[in-house]
């Protein structure tokens, strides 16, 4: 997700000071030991390669400084677009040039990585240099988040440096409205809250389309993370919206011979995946313009423009929508809620046979073809250690260390959020990131033209869901996973 990011006057002001400024106010403990750790690398520089985001940036601006000047490796931190660092990374791995020592993993990209032996099994590297082991460093002080990124054995591939949720975010300048309140009474006869099912979501939606064109307001009642020629559109639906529906891990059924189709267990194009994509083409049809063309930056800029009442946005842009005057006109106006749901799909999330959302997030690796692994290892623990998470947090709108909840400024930070941290500590295990596939890429290259294809409305959604659940079983089967 690429775009700038600034925080307002608010509880977290003081992310504003300069990277070099902020580093400095950072207490490490143990201070003496990264000193003496770093002795040894005197003259190296780490290079890593990251997307653009605001936890990247933190990284880029705050950490790297600060570790610089307590072990005197420099640190230097590429950011730019996603597509841009996947490039990079993967070249780079494959070619074995070793550019990079450290390389940003998507959550859903790990199992491709992990399959082609791209990464350093950290926990391994750490055991068998127990001198390189930072105090403070242990991997028992990760969220569950982590488990995402360790592989066969449980050894630990990435090092956790951005987690958040897909939440549904709506105005509370709006729905606590006594007169928007009264016309939603008169037209719905029903009290105006957040919407928990997906019928009383688009009654909300329609209600507010309808009210931003009676009144001459640039409103409308959903976001739609829409783009007609962009995968995000095809995230959104597989992983925030079919799942509310109950069709999880893309409709594909691993444990039966990778299924897809209906016809051979899978559930890709079920009546419930048909259902759901139904359901979000009417809600991209009452989305402000810009929706066939947005991402997750745009869903995210669009609802901070005051332009949509209620959607689904990536937790990431939580924090600077609520509290960045500059660049959000919704500060002090913004809620947070758990997405629509059909009914059943909660108690499959609680017992663990479901999920109501996408889990997203990523993790620094270190790629086996590092020529500064040593030096690497210390950076990635440097990341880890709690004293530095708590005003990333803040910048972030990301919380990788369970001890992360219960410091001040967090805490502080929850309450202008409308409670997201909250939310993300306690209904956290409710969401899943990406299923455990290798074949990620694969299988949205070969079903997204399709799926493109129903957004412009070439192809019905029925019929496109039919092609797109043939075609995800067929290059499943040419890549050897479907027998």
């Amino acid at each position: 997700m690429n775009f700038a990011y600034r925080l307002s006057v608010s509880a977290i002001a003081l992310t504003m000071m300069t990277g070099a400024s902020f580093a400095q106010d950072i207490q490490i403990q143990n201070s003496e030991w990264w000193q003496n750790a770093g002795q040894k690398f005197d003259g190296v520089t780490l290079r890593g390669v990251t997307e653009s985001t605001p936890a990247s940036n933190y990284v880029a601006d705050v950490l790297a400084p600060k570790f610089e000047e307590l072990t005197g490796i420099d640190v230097q931190i590429e950011t730019t677009s996603w597509d841009q660092m996947y490039d990079k990374a993967i070249k780079d791995m494959e070619a074995k040039t070793g550019i990079y020592d450290m390389v940003y993993i998507e959550q859903d990209i790990i199992y491709a990585y992990l399959s082609r032996n791209f990464l350093v099994n950290l926990t391994k590297a750490l055991d068998e240099n127990a001198e390189l082991k930072a105090p403070e460093y242990s991997e028992e002080n990760f969220t569950s988040f982590v488990e995402n990124f360790r592989g066969e054995g449980g050894g630990l591939y990435g090092v956790p440096m951005e987690a958040f949720i897909k939440v549904y975010l709506y105005r509370t300048d709006l729905f606590n409205d006594p007169d928007v309140q009264a016309a939603f009474k008169e037209k719905t006869g029903k009290d105006l809250k957040p919407a928990t099912t997906h019928a009383d979501y688009a009654e909300i939606a329609e209600f507010f389309t309808e009210y931003g064109k009676a009144n001459d307001m640039d409103l409308w009642g959903t976001t739609a993370q829409a783009h007609t020629g962009h995968p995000a559109s095809w995230y959104e639906y597989f992983e925030s919206v079919a799942p509310t529906y109950g069709v999880y891990n893309w409709g594909i059924d691993a444990s039966n011979n990778y299924a897809a189709t209906v016809e051979n267990g899978g559930t890709m194009n079920s009546p419930e995946a048909k259902e759901a994509l139904k359901w979000w083409l009417s809600m991209r049809d009452i989305a402000p313009p810009e929706s066939v063309q947005s991402t997750w930056t745009e869903v995210a800029t669009t609802f901070a423009a005051g332009r949509a009442a209620q959607g689904l946005v990536y937790g990431e842009n939580a924090a600077w929508i609520a509290t960045d005057e500059e660049k959000s006109r919704v500060v002090g106006k913004v809620g947070v809620a758990l997405p629509p749901l059909e009914p059943g799909v909660m108690e499959e999330a609680e017992s663990g046979e479901g999920y109501i959302g996408y889990y997203d997030g990523g993790a620094f690796g270190l790629p086996v073809t590092s020529k500064n692994q040593d030096a690497a290892l210390l950076f990635m623990q440097f990341m880890a250690l709690p004293e530095v998470q708590e005003d990333w947090a803040a910048a972030g709108s990301r919380i990788t260390l369970t001890s992360t909840y219960d410091t001040a400024k967090v805490m502080e930070v929850d309450k202008e959020l409308g409670g997201y941290y909250s939310m993300l500590r306690d209904d956290g295990k409710l969401f899943k990131g990406a299923p455990e596939y290798p074949f990620h890429r694969q299988v949205i290259e070969a079903t997204s033209p399709t799926f493109y294809e129903i957004l412009t409305g070439s192809i019905g959604p029925d019929e496109g869901l039919d092609m797109m659940a043939e075609k995800a079983e067929a290059e499943l089967k040419n890549l050897g996973y479907r027998k």
